[in-house]
C-alpha cells in the first residue's frame, strides 16, 4: 500500500542498531458487506485506486495493476511538498474469498525503505465480513513501523467503507472470453443488449477505449428516458475494463464502476463491480432494484452472445 509513507518520508541513512527493524503489524476489520464484495474491493485495481489514498491531502497514481498470481502493481503516492513514494506490489498467492499474499517494497528517491509480505485473510457471509491482514515488516532505510501503522490503518478504514457502498454482479456465460469481450466491446453491439429488461438504448456518442466515451440514454418500455454517460479510463483486452457512471452527458459522478472476464472451464465468468459514490447512492440504487435490473442486464448479454 503506497500510502504506508504519505508523511515522513525523507530519506535517511541505515542505523548501526538494527533491533526493533522487523516486525510483525496485524489489522482488523470488521465490514459491513458480503464476503464476495469484500473480496472485489481488496483486489480489483479499480476499487483499490478509489481508497488507496489515507487522506485528502494524498493522491496515489496507478502506473500498472494486475492482480493475479504473479502479477504485480506500481504506484505512486504524492504529498505536496514531500517526494513521491513508489510503492511495489506483487501477488504472490489469491484464493478468492478466502486469501491473499502478496509482497510490498517500498522506496523514495530510488532508496528501498521497506519490505514487506502482506497476508490478508477474509471471512464471513452474505451480510457480513471480517478482513485480517499480516503484514511482516523489514523496515531498511528507516524504521517505517509507525509509517505502516498509520497508512495501513487509514488505508483498511477506507476500504471498509468503499465496501459497503460496493454492488458486485457476476454472472458465468456459456462462451468463450474472446467472444463475450467482443459483444461487450464492439460499439455496434454494446447498445443490443445493454440494459435491464424493457429498456433499449440510445446511442450519442460511443469510443469504447481508454479515454474514450458512451453517452447514451436508456429508454424504459414508458418511453422514460434516462441519460447515462460512461467515461472509459482502463482497457486491458480480454481482461477488464474501468469507467464511471455520469447522470447525462457531463452530469454529476455517481459511481466508479468495473467488468472483469475470466475463463472458466471454456466458458467466461463476468464479474460487474461499482463503487456509489456515497451511501445514500448506494442504498438508493439498491431500493431501486439495481441488483436485479444489473442480472438482467448481463442475463442479456448471455442470451445476445448465443444468439451469435
Amino acid at each position: 500500500m503506497t500510502q504506508n509513507l504519505a508523511t515522513n518520508s525523507a530519506t535517511r541513512a541505515v542505523p548501526d542498531d538494527r533491533k526493533g527493524r522487523f516486525v510483525t503489524l496485524t489489522f482488523e476489520r470488521d465490514v459491513a458487506a458480503p464476503l464476495a464484495v469484500l473480496w472485489e474491493a481488496w483486489t480489483a485495481p479499480a476499487a483499490r485506486a478509489i481508497w488507496a489514498a489515507p487522506s485528502p491531502s494524498v493522491t496515489v497514481e496507478f502506473l500498472e495493476a494486475d492482480t493475479r498470481v504473479g502479477g504485480r502493481e506500481i504506484s505512486l503516492c504524492k504529498a505536496e511538498g514531500q517526494p513521491d513514494i513508489r510503492c511495489e506490489c506483487g501477488w504472490l498467492v489469491l484464493q478468492p474469498a478466502l486469501c491473499s499474499v502478496s509482497y510490498e517494497v517500498v522506496s523514495c528517491e530510488g532508496v528501498t525503505q521497506s519490505a514487506a509480505l502482506v497476508t490478508a485473510d477474509l471471512s464471513g457471509t452474505h451480510e457480513r465480513s471480517r478482513l485480517v491482514v499480516t503484514v511482516q515488516l523489514s523496515s531498511l532505510a528507516q524504521d517505517m513501523e509507525a509509517g505502516y501503522r498509520a497508512g495501513f490503518g487509514a488505508g483498511l478504514d477506507n476500504l471498509a467503507g468503499a465496501a459497503e457502498r460496493t454492488m458486485v454482479l457476476q454472472r458465468v456465460i456459456q462462451a468463450p472470453r474472446s467472444i463475450v469481450w467482443g459483444a461487450w466491446m464492439n460499439p455496434e453491439t454494446l447498445p443490443q443488449w445493454w440494459g435491464p429488461e424493457g429498456f433499449s438504448c440510445r446511442t450519442k456518442r460511443i469510443d469504447l477505449r481508454a479515454g474514450g466515451e458512451w453517452v447514451f440514454d436508456m429508454i424504459a418500455s414508458d418511453g422514460t428516458v434516462f441519460p447515462n454517460h460512461h467515461l472509459y479510463n482502463e482497457v486491458r483486452p480480454e481482461e477488464r475494463i474501468g469507467y464511471t457512471l455520469h447522470w447525462g452527458e457531463n452530469g454529476p459522478k455517481h459511481a466508479d464502476a468495473w467488468a472483469s472476464f475470466e475463463d472458466q472451464d471454456g466458458a467466461t465468468k463476468v464479474t460487474l463491480g461499482m463503487v456509489f459514490s456515497t451511501a445514500a447512492e448506494f442504498q438508493e440504487a439498491k431500493g431501486f432494484g439495481a441488483v436485479e435490473l444489473g442480472l438482467q442486464t448481463l442475463g442479456k448479454l448471455e442470451r445476445f452472445v448465443a444468439s451469435r
